[in-house]
């Protein structure tokens, strides 16, 4: 139902990712919107670690609502407010995703709606029914 692809003829990836999914026709999609490492209770971790732990936590709840799991993703799009929080988002990704890693970009931004926040993830899913 997915086809991961990391063709030969361009660089390999830089990270735990593919260059590309393929989705067969049919199958179910999910889009789930940029989450924030913000706890049920309003708490909001100081490590962008944590964080991202929560971002992909409330990935994990959607997927799962929707019958699908970490393995259904076909893309995730990370968003970090510096630099220095690339490692720390990797990681977290890094023990979230299920191989072969889903297609993936992440990027830097100047922030987000409350100063606080350090990580958004948002991802795209798919499964056949």
């Amino acid at each position: 139902m997915l086809r991961h692809l990391v063709p030969p003829a361009i660089r390999r990836p830089f990270a735990r990712y593919s260059h590309a999914v393929e989705v067969e026709a049919g199958a179910r999609l999910l889009l789930v919107s940029g989450q924030l490492g913000i706890a049920a209770d309003d708490a909001i971790p100081e490590s962008a670690e944590e964080q991202a732990e929560l971002c992909l936590r409330a990935i994990a709840a959607c997927l799962a609502e929707a019958g699908m799991g970490p393995g259904d993703i076909v893309r995730l799009n990370a968003y970090v407010t510096d630099r220095a929080h690339l490692a720390a988002y990797m990681a977290a990704r890094d023990r979230f995703v299920v191989d072969p890693a889903p297609a993936s970009t992440l990027m830097i931004v100047s922030g987000f709606a409350r100063p606080e926040f350090k990580v958004e993830v948002e991802a795209l899913a798919a499964k056949a029914d």
